[in-house]
Order: structure tokens, then C-alpha cells, then sequence
């Protein structure tokens, strides 16, 4: 059985939404990052990069970043086509996935909230958060565009949706901020979701 190492709320919610919709048992484990858990020497064992998502396979071994999982989880279940089968369809979805992940995540929210990960003095603390927010508000852009007209970001639901919804997730819940159109109907469609529905009532996100 596949093990899911999570923390409420994290990055680690849009692996989990894949886990619930592919349907197969898994085990969530949570992984309180507040508290320290990720660098105690049994999680450093199993992942020494200390983050989350990580995904213990039924083998043992694990696999770390959320890309890399998406793609692992959607390939591995070809019957639920969390990937497109056209080729450009796929390209796309798994674009979208990365320009989420590593611009508007770790480049933009992870300036916002750890801005001393990249200004030691905290005299700068405010202009690197302000720096976050732009790069997080072009990529907002960016994504409102590509979603006009659409559903899902690939045509049908794909791991992509799952990675956007995250920082959907993030800027309209965690930060109270409003989304542009095509966004919002998309993470309100994303939350009508079963999958989602379950997850976020699983990790005390939702009533």
C-alpha cells in the first residue's frame, strides 16, 4: 500500500486529491512540519530533503517532489487518465504542472512565507515578501489565461488541476484573497469534486 507523507494545507494536499481520485487504498501519514517532524531521524530515513509530499511505494522506496509523484501516480494508473493520451495534451498538462510547482509555489509563496530563505537581514524581510506576491500575481495571470474556455487546465481533469488547486487553495482560503474568474470557477469546480471534498474533511480542512 502506498504511504502518503503530508501536512494540512501543504503542497502535499494536490497528491493527496490523486490518491483519492485514483481510488486504490493508501495510508496518509501526517507530517506535522510546524513541530519539526520532517527533520527527525526517521523521516530524514525514508526522505533526507525533509519536505513533503513523499510517497513510500509498496516496495519501500520512496518518491520525493511533487511533479515527479503526479507523474509516477498517473502513469502507474493509465485507467483513471490523470494524463492526457494526446501527446501536445500531455505536454501541456505537465507544463502547467511545473510553472505552478516551481514559479508560483517556490518562487512566489515561498517568498511570502520564509522570506529569510532568501534575505538573511530581516530589514529586507518586506520587499522579498512583496517581490513573492508579484511573481505569485503574474502567474495568476498567466494560468486565468490559459484557462479560458476551459474546465481543467489539459481539457479534462490531470495531475496539473491537482497542482494548481493547491495554490488556489493557498491565495483563496489560507490568505483570503479573491481569485481571478476562470480560477475561481475552476477551484470551485476542483471543490465539488468528491476527491477533493474528502481530502480536505481528511486533513481538517473542511467541516
Amino acid at each position: 500500500m502506498n504511504k502518503l507523507y503530508y501536512s494540512p494545507g501543504a503542497c502535499s494536499v494536490g497528491i493527496h486529491v490523486l490518491l483519492e481520485e485514483i481510488g486504490k487504498p493508501y495510508e496518509a501519514v501526517l507530517t506535522n512540519l510546524r513541530e519539526g517532524a520532517q527533520f527527525k531521524p526517521e523521516f530524514i530515513a525514508l526522505n533526507p530533503k525533509s519536505k513533503v509530499p513523499t510517497l513510500q511505494r509498496d516496495d519501500g522506496s520512496a518518491l520525493t517532489e511533487f511533479p515527479a509523484i503526479a507523474y509516477w501516480l498517473a502513469t502507474t494508473n493509465p485507467d483513471k487518465k490523470l494524463l492526457p493520451a494526446d501527446t501536445e495534451a500531455q505536454a501541456r498538462a505537465l507544463e502547467a504542472m511545473d510553472y505552478v510547482v516551481s514559479t508560483m509555489h517556490m518562487q512566489g509563496f515561498s517568498r511570502m512565507f520564509r522570506p529569510s530563505n532568501f534575505a538573511p537581514s530581516e530589514a529586507d524581510h518586506e520587499a522579498v515578501k512583496a517581490r513573492g506576491k508579484e511573481i505569485f500575481e503574474k502567474g495568476l495571470a498567466v494560468m486565468e489565461k490559459a484557462m479560458a474556455g476551459k474546465d481543467y487546465v489539459a481539457g479534462s481533469f490531470s495531475v496539473a488541476d491537482a497542482a494548481l488547486f493547491y495554490v488556489e487553495f493557498w491565495w483563496a482560503d489560507r490568505l483570503g484573497q479573491k481569485l481571478p474568474a476562470n480560477l475561481a470557477a475552476h477551484y470551485a469546480r476542483m471543490k465539488a469534486r468528491p476527491a477533493v471534498a474528502a481530502v480536505l474533511k481528511k486533513e481538517g480542512l473542511a467541516a
